[in-house]
């Protein structure tokens, strides 16, 4: 990525507008692929069915290990996601997030920023029935802002995050 380029984008909303539980609600939820069945019924969803197979989906992910060097936690609250920040960042920290396009198109790179640090924690939320974020953290990374601007004139701003050593 260099100021100038061009690519074409396609940078969408995620449909799961699902939001977080409080940790104490969350906490007394069963989140296990052991559990299955029961989470179904507690979601009133049959088992057989495309949303049973999506939770199953982003429990297994979750439960999965991490590749090598790679530090994963799957926060299901605000709170067990900004504990898990803050443990592998410590408590100064910032939160950035791409600004999401209505429509995709031919984006120009503006401009790149830097970010400070060779170490980030990277969330992706899941789909779920409640917000469920996948956090990860791997050392060393690069991260930066880059503002965009399409050929119609939309503005954008992307969060890009480098693995330096990919060899995992």
């Amino acid at each position: 990525m260099h100021p100038g380029t061009t690519m074409n984008m396609n940078i969408t909303r995620n449909s799961n507008t699902a939001n977080f539980l409080l940790r104490k609600t969350a906490e007394l939820i069963t989140f296990s692929s052991n559990e299955l069945p029961k989470i179904f019924n507690q979601f009133s969803v049959k088992s057989e069915s495309v949303e049973a197979n999506i939770i199953k989906q982003t429990i297994e992910e979750c439960e999965a290990p991490g590749i090598g060097g790679e530090e994963k936690y799957c926060a299901t609250s605000l709170e067990s996601m900004i504990d898990f920040t803050t443990s592998k960042l410590g408590r100064n920290i910032q939160a950035f997030s791409t600004e999401v396009l209505e429509k995709g198109g031919t984006m120009s790179i503006i401009s790149m920023k830097k970010l400070a640090g060779n170490k980030a924690v990277v969330c992706h939320k899941k789909n779920y029935p409640y917000a469920v974020f996948y956090c990860h953290a791997t050392k060393p990374t690069r991260a930066y802002v880059v503002p965009l601007r399409g050929s119609d004139g939309v503005k954008a701003k992307a969060v890009t995050i480098y693995h330096v050593d990919t060899s995992e």
